[in-house]
Order: structure tokens, then C-alpha cells, then sequence
């Protein structure tokens, strides 16, 4: 993933008067609390020390995002906190399920021709925008497809600026690429096949919006969104509280034919400290909360990532795999002096480093076995291609790692320099651990925290030779990984400047591959070669940790952690 590792006024666009079979603490109806002219702090405020499941019964979920969020345009969701906004609010032609599968969602199918590259996708004709002013009489329209025909264009309109432009670019002619054939059925027509497009339109950037508002509002369309999610926009205060409100006309049911969403609201608070999120959770002022400060994971989880039995029956503990890979990564760029100079730019030195740490200790004693140890390459578990049994990746091996370093020419690490690793401030103790036992076979590591904004423009530039990194897929099939070594790409993504003719040529044709076995074989030959080449040291694959009040039912977990409410009840 191409990762980048606030109107204080009542939203003038939300519907008045209307009910919706439910009773709701924030008033579908529009009716703010009486104290609401106290100010939306004083609000935030009472609410944080006044509500419990006995004065506020409803269906409510109640949620914090510690980053906090700067926009709800669909085209700007680069970051899990406004994914996670934006999901609530908006839809996409396809979504994965909880098996990372791609299925329907505003298109019921879709047809992929013989060349594979044109997709003919047939819509639902039961799909409504949200209520908004600039509508006719402000009622929602149906959703047609010339608005994927815009969307689309408008994430690709150098104008628009969005961040997720590389979706389509250089995959999709923007004017030739996307046509509506009619109102139901809109057709995307590639460049050349790219077999992971279904992933890409379930992104949050290719979310389908309306031209009538977006033009409206122009750049403040940020914080005057317009979807046909299942949650419509009701009010934010930028820093301290996001409001929404069920989606009456929402076009999905469930198995027993029952509209969703079942929550009335949710509410989500930006308090920027994890230590006061778990005691808002604690004290039940939270439905759930998104992992743990590192400052109670011994209070709350063994070694073994159980939750302890003191608290069991005060909250419930849900784990799953995350697309996320936590690495290092060497630059081997060799047309910059310091890697030429550098010993990493030897693959010895490179895989001595991979086999010289135990990565099993290291997820018990410093992740409370949160996630598990990378020993089977770089692609993560999660994804369908994964097998620990086609790639083996490193294990901890002191005496290999010795004989490397011996073969490299630095028998004991003898004339081998110190070599210095940039981290950020919330993995320092990963990588001091790494740092301090790779020194037991002659590897000594200066290691060097930096702000996290620092870092990203470091690697953006190939200026760090060695670094920490963070690889979150962007949807779920291994290329999200692969291209991250992929010759021709720039950095970003391909941050170590990794160059492997053989690779390219496997990733090229891996693209075009329509077959999933014979894709997959591919794939796992890829990460092969990642591994005897070792441009990285995969240290774990990452779990989605989730903390839930007894209370909370029906919350679905997925591989790329976004926060899925459409199933979530509050059993009052």
C-alpha cells in the first residue's frame, strides 16, 4: 500500500423530521439534546461522564479514533481512521467479504471479457444518494452509471489531487476507460489486464459519488459528504466527534429480509491518547476500541494473547489476521555512493541479519503474541495465495547467520561497520530487540528514532539505507505486496529499490493470469526470490485486535481491518 507511514455548524444536508421505526439518544429526528447549546465540547463531555447502557439504551455504538480525521471525501481516505469514516458512508461497485473474497455490492455482477480487459458491471436499480440540498427538493436521486463514469474520472483529474489517483493510472484511459451503457450498466476498459482490478474497485477511493453535490460544495465537499452507505452524515466537530445516522433507504438486507444497518447512530470521538481511550472502555462510556496501549497489554493479554480471566465477561477479546506486514528494509539502489559503500548491499550480510534474531521471543515477550512471527516470506497470512509449506522465509539460526558474515568476509563481524537503522518512536523497542541480538553474531545496529513524517520522506527519497517499514495491503490479493519489489516502480512502492529482471518478468506475467492456481504459483515464486535475495527482514504479520463490550453483537472482522457496523447490534 502506498501508505503515508477540521465546521463547527449543524450539517445544513441532514434530513428533518424524519422517523425511522427506531429510537436514537442523538434524535434521528434532528432534535439535539437540550444541553446542546452549552456547545458541542460540553456535549462531548457530559456524554463521556454521564452515559452507560441504562441511561442511553439505544442502538448507539460508540467508538474513538485516536488519529483522528481530516476529511470525509472518499477521494482522500489514504489512512485507516478515514477509511473507516468513509466506509460507513459511502459504497463500491464490488466489496471483499470476510474471506477476503470479492462479491457484489452497488453491481449485482459483472462480465470480463475474453482479452480481459474490458469489465461490464450491471447495477442495482435500488440504490438512493443520501437526502441533500443540492438535490431537487433535497431527496435523494437513484444512483446511476454515468455517477461511477464521475467518480472515477474525478479520483483520476489531476485537479482533484487525490492521493489514490494510481488506482487507475496508467491502467485506465480517463476518458476512454469508463462509460455508462446505460443507466445500470457501467463498463471500465483496461489498458492492459491487470488481473487485481476487482480489488481495486473495493477500495474506499473508488466509492461512488454524486456530481450534484460534489459541485456544490467543491473543495468543502470534505465535510459535506454524500453517499448511499448505510449511515448518512448528521454532524462533525473536527478534533472532538463525528455523528451518523442510519440510512433509511439503504438497499441492504439480511438473511431474514430485514433492512440494515440495525444501529440507529454512531458516534465516533478523536480523543488522541490510547491510555484514556481503555479507561473510557473500562468504564463503559465505549462499545469498542481498535487494539491497545502498549502500557496495558500486560494488564489485559498473557503472553500467549489470551485475554486474562480477571477480565473475562467485561469485555470480549477479537483477533484476526491483518493484511499488514512490519519489516526492515536495506536500500539497494546501486547508483547512490552510500550503498555502494554500504556491507548491506551483499545478500550474506542481508540474510545473515534475517536469521540472526528469534522472531518467535520476540512476538512473545514485546507483542504479547499479538500477530505472528514472519517466517514465511513477505507476502502475510490472510491472503488465499499464503503457504507457509510453498515459502520458507528465516528462522532464528545464530550459527548461519555467523557462517554468512564469516562468508561475506566479516568473520565475527570483524571490519563489519555499525550500521544505522531508522525506526519511528513506537517500534524503538522492536527494533532496539532486533538490534541488541544480532549483536550476539557480529552485527552491531545504531538504532535511530525519527518522527514518522521524517521517515516517509527519507524512503520517498532512497536517502535511508536501512529502515523499519510498515506494508498494509490496499486490497486483498498478493500483488498489493509484490509490486512492492516490483523494478519499474518508483519509490513509492518499491522503497528498497529491489531490481531483479527474473521478478519483473514473473510479476508481469503473474498480472495477466487469470487462472488463480497458476497465479498463485507464481506469486509464491515471487516471494521466493524476495527471500533468497532478502532486500527485507520480515518480522511479523500483523492481527487485527479488537476490544468489544459483552453488549456488542454481530461486529464482522475482515483481513483489512475496516471497521464493518452493517451486522452490528447493541443488545440493550
Amino acid at each position: 500500500m502506498y501508505k503515508y507511514t477540521k465546521s463547527k455548524s449543524r450539517n445544513p444536508n441532514s434530513k428533518r423530521g424524519q422517523t425511522t421505526g427506531h429510537t436514537n439518544a442523538y434524535s434521528i429526528a434532528g432534535r439535539w439534546p437540550p444541553f446542546w447549546n452549552l456547545g458541542f465540547g460540553i456535549w462531548i463531555l457530559l456524554s463521556c461522564s454521564c452515559q452507560s447502557r441504562t441511561t442511553h439504551p439505544q442502538q448507539v455504538f460508540r467508538c474513538n479514533i485516536v488519529e483522528g480525521i481530516a476529511t470525509l471525501d472518499p477521494a482522500f481516505a489514504k489512512s485507516q481512521a478515514i477509511i473507516w469514516a468513509v466506509h460507513q458512508l459511502y459504497s463500491t461497485l464490488v466489496e471483499p467479504d470476510s474471506q477476503m473474497v470479492i462479491r457484489p455490492s452497488l453491481a449485482t455482477r459483472w462480465e470480463e471479457s475474453a482479452d480481459h480487459l474490458t469489465y461490464t458491471f450491471y447495477l442495482r436499480r435500488d440504490v438512493y444518494f443520501h437526502d441533500n440540498e443540492a438535490f431537487p427538493s433535497g431527496k435523494g436521486r437513484r444512483l446511476t452509471a454515468q455517477d461511477v463514469v464521475y467518480s472515477f474520472r474525478r479520483l483520476m483529474d489531476p485537479a482533484t489531487a487525490s492521493p489514490g489517483a494510481w488506482v487507475f493510472n496508467g491502467k485506465v484511459d480517463p476518458e476512454k476507460g469508463f462509460k455508462a451503457l446505460n443507466d445500470s450498466v457501467f463498463q471500465l476498459t483496461l489498458l492492459q489486464p491487470f488481473h487485481p482490478i476487482l480489488g481495486i474497485l473495493s477500495m474506499q477511493y473508488c466509492s461512488i459519488v454524486p456530481r450534484e453535490v460534489v459541485e456544490k460544495h467543491g473543495q468543502d465537499f470534505r465535510r459535506h459528504p454524500c453517499g448511499t452507505g448505510p449511515f448518512l452524515f448528521h454532524q462533525w466537530e473536527e478534533g472532538q466527534a463525528l455523528i451518523l445516522h442510519r440510512n433509511p433507504r439503504y438497499f441492504e438486507k439480511d438473511a431474514q429480509g430485514r433492512s440494515l444497518p440495525y444501529l440507529d447512530a454512531v458516534k465516533m470521538t478523536f480523543l488522541d491518547n490510547k491510555a484514556t481511550e481503555f479507561l473510557l472502555f473500562r468504564q463503559g462510556q465505549l462499545d469498542f476500541m481498535n487494539d491497545l496501549d502498549a502500557s496495558f497489554k500486560d494488564e489485559v493479554l498473557t503472553k500467549t494473547g489470551q485475554l486474562k480471566k480477571k477480565w473475562a465477561g467485561k469485555m470480549v477479546l477479537a483477533k484476526s489476521p491483518y493484511l499488514n506486514v512490519e519489516y526492515l528494509g536495506f536500500l539497494l539502489d546501486s547508483s547512490k555512493t552510500a550503498v555502494q559503500q554500504s556491507p548491506t548491499r551483499l545478500k550474506k550480510v542481508r540474510q545473515a541479519i534475517n536469521y540472526g534474531f528469534d522472531r518467535v521471543k520476540l512476538m512473545t515477550y514485546l507483542r504479547n503474541s499479538i500477530g505472528t512471527p514472519a517466517t514465511a516470506g513477505f507476502v502475510p497470512r490472510g491472503l488465499p495465495s499464503f503457504s507457509a509449506e510453498k515459502v520458507k522465509g528465516y528462522s532464528y539460526d545464530p550459527s548461519l547467520a555467523r557462517q554468512l558474515l564469516a562468508e561475506a568476509g566479516f568473520p565475527q563481524g570483524r571490519g563489519l561497520p555499525e550500521l544505522r537503522l531508522l525506526t519511528i518512536p513506537m517500534y524503538a523497542d522492536l527494533a532496539n530487540y532486533i538490534a541488541n541480538q544480532v549483536q550476539e553474531i557480529g552485527v552491531r545496529i545504531q538504532v535511530e528514532v525519527v518522527q514518522k513524517s521524517l521517515l516517509l520522506e527519507q524512503t520517498a527519497k532512497s536517502a535511508a539505507g536501512f529502515f523499519r517499514g510498515t506494508w498494509i495491503a490496499d486490497y486483498p490479493d498478493a500483488e498489493s505486496y509484490l509490486a512492492f519489489f516490483y523494478g519499474k516502480n518508483p519509490a513509492p512502492p518499491n522503497y528498497t529499490r529491489y531490481a531483479n529482471p527474473a521478478y519483473d518478468r514473473l510479476y508481469e506475467q503473474a498480472l495477466q493470469e487469470t487462472n488463480d492456481s497458476l497465479r498463485y504459483e507464481m506469486y509464491q515464486a515471487m516471494d521466493r526470490m524476495i527471500v533468497e535475495d532478502a532486500p527485507v527482514v520480515p518480522v511479523f504479520y500483523d492481527e487485527a485486535v479488537h476490544f468489544l463490550q459483552p453488549w456488542v453483537q454481530g461486529m464482522q472482522d475482515n483481513g483489512l481491518n475496516i471497521l464493518e457496523l452493517r451486522h452490528v447490534k447493541i443488545n440493550n
